[in-house]
């Protein structure tokens, strides 16, 4: 988190002032396997966990990143698809995957900040050649379905509830989990572990049934009804009225209007009862005086019909913070950029820079509360005072190296960069700070 440069395993023992010394440690502590990140995201968890009320279920968001690489070597690059890409055209970047999942720690305005609690390796082997023997095919079959996302997604979940049900006791506490409209398929609603709720997006013409109402007395048991209308017919059906609903987004208290249906059922789903909820497209300006504009309209399912609505969409309203999790561990934390080979060393580096994130923000918020920020660094000129509802990764990043140099900065070892008195007759306006300007400047 400190690195002044790029984010590489020789930036880090330059760093610390270990460039001329025997540097194969740092490397073997990787390559040789051992480090456990699983061990560090629990702990993470369990921090996380205890910053949650006990009244409120755990809320895990669920998305799959890739971490850009050059070089035609590196286990488990292979070509991926762009999501940066233009939507009518695809591009194919040469990356790695990752799945990560992310917890919520909200304070009592509703402000969230996601905590990432896991960060697994996704990628998929290397497809054999043509001229490969038969058994090496089957074995890549067998691994595709193995390193499939939904699989894995999954695995992580039944792994974490089983944790959890030791740590409680035998009692499987309740956790809710929110996903975008990839994860919102068979694989992942007909594996979900006991207590889990899932609320996703769904297609505008996914096709619904009613719940059957009785049952016959004799043959085969009915699991659909009637059909029922699309999630963008029953947008547009009149007698289906809008649901006003008030959470918390973007730092504001904001009403949404939504049109629900439950019970019902989905035949991907199978046997389970399910709520739909259209949220209606909000409109806005893009600057003053413009032409109002409107976001598209939102389909979810939750596998819970009972779920108040304030809570459903709340929750999903906070999925959109795991992106800012991929953002700042890309650009910030520079996740990915170690230059590395070794296969247990690209599994290990970016899950460790991951915690390393996640551990940032767990302290910040046991220091400074849920929102609280440091408040040591004055923000720029630039900055209207009582704007920001949250401090950033880069914020907590200068106040860790505040801490960690203010005490090796000292004004008599730097005599070169203080100001020296001038022959002006006129006295100079502003005197910057130097230790001031150097923690707030980013990398």
């Amino acid at each position: 988190m400190i690195c002044p440069g790029r984010h590489t395993i020789s930036g880090l023992i330059t760093t610390f002032g270990k460039q001329f010394r025997d540097w194969s440690a740092e490397y073997s502590l990787y390559a040789k396997d051992r480090v456990n990140e699983e061990v560090i995201f629990n702990q993470v968890r369990k921090e996380v966990e205890a910053l949650t009320p006990a009244s409120r279920p755990m809320c895990l968001a669920l998305d799959d990143t890739i971490l850009r690489k050059t070089g035609k070597t590196i286990p488990g690059a292979a070509w991926r698809k762009d999501p940066l890409g233009p939507p009518f055209n695809l591009n194919l970047v040469w990356a790695q995957r990752r799945i990560q999942f992310s917890a919520a720690v909200a304070d009592e305005n509703n402000e969230v900040r996601m905590i990432p609690i896991s960060f697994q390796d996704a990628s998929t082997p290397r497809k054999p050649r043509k001229t490969a023997a038969p058994e090496q095919f089957d074995f890549y079959k067998e691994s595709m379905k193995q390193r499939n996302l939904n699989t894995l997604a999954t695995g992580v979940l039944h792994q974490l509830q089983q944790d959890r049900t030791t740590e409680h006791g035998g009692t499987t506490p309740a956790l809710h989990v929110v996903v975008d409209g990839s994860y919102t398929n068979k694989k992942m609603l007909r594996n979900l572990p006991a207590n889990t709720t899932l609320i996703g997006r769904i297609r505008k013409d996914a096709k619904l049934s009613a719940k059957p109402a009785a049952q016959a007395a004799r043959g085969r048991k009915r699991l659909y009804g009637a059909d029922l209308p699309t999630p963008e017919q029953v947008r547009q059906d009149p007698n289906i009225p809008w649901t006003t609903v008030r959470v918390r987004a973007s730092g504001k208290w904001r009403d949404f209007e939504v049109k629900t249906l439950s019970p019902i059922r989905w035949r991907v789903a199978g046997e389970m009862d399910l709520r739909l909820v259209v949220i209606r497209p909000v409109g806005y300006r893009p600057r003053s005086g413009a032409k109002t504009l409107y976001t598209q309209p939102a389909y979810l399912i939750c596998t819970d019909p009972l779920l108040p609505l304030e809570d459903l969409l709340q929750e999903y309203i906070w999925r959109w913070d795991i992106e800012v999790n991929h953002r700042d561990e890309k650009t910030i934390l520079g996740v990915g950029q170690a230059q590395v080979r070794n296969e247990n060393s690209v599994q290990h580096i970016p899950a460790v820079a991951v915690a390393a994130y996640a551990m940032l923000h767990v302290a910040a918020i046991k220091a400074y509360g849920a929102g609280g920020k440091p408040a040591v660094i004055p923000e720029a000129k630039w900055r209207k005072p009582g704007n920001k509802q949250r401090p950033s990764t880069q914020d907590l990043i200068n106040e860790l190296r505040r801490e960690l140099w203010v005490k090796s900065i000292r004004p008599e070892i730097l005599t070169d960069f203080m100001n020296s008195a001038h022959g002006h007759t006129k006295p100079l306006k502003f005197e910057p700070s130097l230790c001031s300007t150097l923690f707030a400047a980013t990398a």
